[in-house]
């Protein structure tokens, strides 16, 4: 099973804001990876086993929209979605809310290599390209 999207909940961390109590710009780009790596997962794969059999997914490019702050313990929905896959990369977007409140969107580009840093086709497993 080949899931396009998937949908995780994170809580807002103490260390994840800055001085002012808001969501740190950085954590959102550690959240996308998340919800990456939970959408491997849901769809029957481990990105773990993925490494260890030398297929690796290395972001080469990164979009951010910050719409509305994020404060420390507030509940947060992910929503990550496949847009678009080839034979070597895979285009994600995210949605990031608190409740109907759009906190972030987003989107990244990876691109699969082996551990020289060569691109290399996505295993078949992986879901054909759209």
């Amino acid at each position: 099973m080949n899931l396009t999207e998937h949908t995780i909940t994170i809580r807002v961390r103490y260390p994840e804001v800055d001085a002012m109590g808001y969501l740190h710009h950085s954590r959102f780009l550690q959240y996308f990876e998340l919800g990456r790596i939970e959408l491997l997962r849901a769809s029957g794969h481990n990105y773990a086993e993925l490494e260890r059999e030398g297929v690796c997914f290395v972001v080469a490019r990164v979009q951010v929209n910050y719409k509305s702050p994020a404060r420390y313990d507030e509940e947060l929905t992910l929503l990550t979605r496949i847009t678009r896959q080839t034979a070597v990369r895979i285009d994600h977007a995210y949605e990031l809310r608190r409740q109907d409140v759009l906190v972030a969107e987003g989107s990244t580009t990876i691109a699969s290599v082996n551990r020289q840093g060569q691109v290399i086709p996505i295993p078949d497993r992986l879901g054909k390209p759209s």
